[in-house]
Formats: C-alpha cells, sequence, structure tokens
C-alpha cells in the first residue's frame, strides 16, 4: 500500500528503506542530501527522518544533520565482527564490569567495539546497574580506531588484514598528537600486544587521556575493549592498569567459558540434547563411571596449558 503516498506506487516502507540506505557509507547527511538520494521531497524525507529519531534508529547531531542510531549500530555489529560470540551478549556481561569499575575507580569507563576503521564505544548513562540492556541506557560514541585507546587495544589483537584495511583507509590527525604514520602505529600495535595496555593521550581530543586492556573469547579471539578515562596518564596509570587487568581478565574468563560451553553444546548430538533435557534424576553414584578416580577440579598457573593447547595467560 502506498498510504497517503503521493508518489503513486511507492509505499511508506520503500522509503524508509531508502532513507536508512542512504546511511550505508556509515556518513552524516543533512535532509536535503537524504531527500536527493532517496528521490523523496525535502518534506517527506524530514518527515520520516523525524520518526526514525524519534525510534532511534536515527539520531541528530549538534548541526542538526542525521546519523545512524545505536539500535542499528550493535546489529551492524553482530555481523561485522567475528562469528566467534555475539556483540550484544558481550555487552550484556560487561554491564556490571563497567559499573563496579566505574564505581571502585571514580572514572567513566567505556565499552569499545571494533568496526571497520572506527571503534563504537557504548557507556552507561548512570551509575545503577539494570539487567537489562536498552538503547535509551547507554551513551554511545565513534571515534576513529588509531586514535582510541580502546580502538589500539582492539587492533593490536585483529587479523593483519584489519590493520591493513585501516591504514590504508588513512590515518587523519585530529590533534598535533594523532598517529600519522603506518610504520609508528605498527609499532605501538607490536607493544601493546606484549603488554595488552593501550593509551590515548591528547590524540583524538586535546587534555583527554585513557587506557585500555581488551577482552578475549579465549583462544587470543578479541571480543571488545574496556577504556578508562584518566585525568593524568602519569600519574594515574599504575592504579588504572591493575583495575582495568582485574576487570578483563573476569570478564574474558566469563566469555571464554561460555564460549565453550556453546561449542560443547554444538558438537553433543541432537539425540543426546534430547536425552538431557529429558533426564529427570541424576543416575546412582554406584553407577556412575564405575571403577574410576573422580577427578578434583584444580587451579591452573599462568603459562600451563588447558587440553586445546590454548596458554591460560591468553584468556
Amino acid at each position: 500500500m502506498a498510504g497517503n503516498s503521493t508518489d503513486a506506487g511507492r509505499s511508506v516502507c520503500s522509503k524508509v528503506t531508502a532513507i536508512l540506505m542512504v546511511f550505508a557509507d556509515d556518513g552524516v547527511h543533512t535532509v536535503t542530501e537524504i531527500a536527493g538520494s532517496a528521490h523523496l521531497p525535502t518534506s517527506t524525507a524530514h518527515r520520516l527522518a523525524s520518526e526514525l529519531v524519534a525510534w532511534r534508529l536515527l539520531e541528530r547531531t549538534e548541526e542538526r544533520h542525521y546519523r545512524i542510531g545505536l539500535p542499528l549500530r550493535m546489529i551492524a555489529s553482530e555481523y561485522s565482527g567475528s562469528a566467534v560470540g555475539s556483540t550484544t551478549q558481550t555487552v550484556m556481561r560487561a554491564l556490571p564490569v563497567l559499573h563496579e569499575l566505574s564505581r571502585a575507580t571514580g572514572s567513566e569507563v567505556r565499552l569499545g567495539v571494533l568496526r571497520g576503521t572506527q571503534v563504537l564505544t557504548l557507556q552507561p548513562r548512570t551509575n545503577r546497574f539494570s539487567e537489562r540492556v536498552h538503547a535509551e541506557g547507554l551513551l554511545h560514541g565513534v571515534a576513529p580506531a588509531h586514535a582510541a585507546a580502546s580502538g589500539k587495544a582492539l587492533l593490536a589483537f585483529s587479523p593483519p588484514g584489519v590493520i591493513d584495511h585501516v591504514i590504508a583507509a588513512g590515518l587523519p590527525a585530529f590533534t598535533p598528537h594523532t598517529i600519522t604514520s603506518p610504520d609508528v602505529l605498527r609499532r605501538k600495535l607490536s607493544v601493546i600486544r606484549l603488554t595488552q595496555i593501550a593509551t590515548s593521550r591528547n590524540e583524538y581530543e586535546c587534555g583527554k587521556a585513557a587506557i585500555a586492556m581488551p577482552i578475549f573469547y579465549g583462544g587470543g579471539r578479541v571480543a571488545a575493549a574496556i577504556e578508562l578515562a584518566v585525568r593524568d596518564l602519569d600519574s594515574e596509570w599504575k592504579p588504572a592498569a591493575s583495575a582495568l587487568s582485574v576487570a578483563c581478565r573476569s570478564l574474558s574468563r566469563q566469555l571464554a567459558t561460555e564460549l565453550r560451553m556453546r561449542e560443547a553444546e554444538t558438537l553433543t548430538p541432537p539425540a543426546v540434547r534430547s536425552a538431557r533435557g529429558t533426564r529427570t534424576t541424576d543416575p546412582p553414584d554406584s553407577c556412575s563411571n564405575p571403577g574410576r578416580v573422580p577427578v578434583h577440579p584444580r587451579e591452573l598457573h599462568s603459562g600451563e596449558r588447558i587440553p586445546n593447547g590454548v596458554p591460560v595467560h591468553s584468556i
């Protein structure tokens, strides 16, 4: 149905789709640009874009231009990143960690997710923790990966092709301190791989500093990064790094454990999973692994390898 459309044969849905497709370049556009690209009257483009803003699918910039809203960015992250894990699930698991880290340090804490050459940062609006994730409850922003601490933490553990793509797209300068040399960036990333600590001072905004560490799914597969804002990087580096290390290792262990459980469930034959679902009681001890000595769990030490061959320190 075309509804009240004056454009014969064109439905409201097709118009909304055309408007959203304008943002396939992940850019910022004026209503005039939207109308031209979507082949719509300016008044129609403005009305529909305003409705999309109300639904948070689009958002207004300070200059009153339009850009993609957080819900669509999170959906895009689900499919543009690694197929290992879910971005939404990572955000859900990270929220209580972000709240606790913010409470303990009294500083702004952000979760960073790599999207192409940029890093999408998510930050709770309040210090009150909620079990449910709502777009309205998160502040978000987009920063160039090469100029943000969380971006560099993510790039350092990304495949070489990702780094090559970022460099090929250009390393624009935002301040006199921004890294613009590919060789310098590669050297910085090499150091970050050894220390798992990335910093940014006056690189994206003058007077702003931050420290970040990566989060892993396990096996060295990077999931996201947690970034902690600091006022004085020199004096706050050590306590900030210590707090970040505890938070990131805890979250990495949780994500790695959940990933192994999902992989094990996937490898389990359907008939066995069905039988597990119908079991109401556990078998008697006398029938469970007769003659075998029970194995008690023990703590693994850093550097020791678990059965899949992954060093403990990498998860």
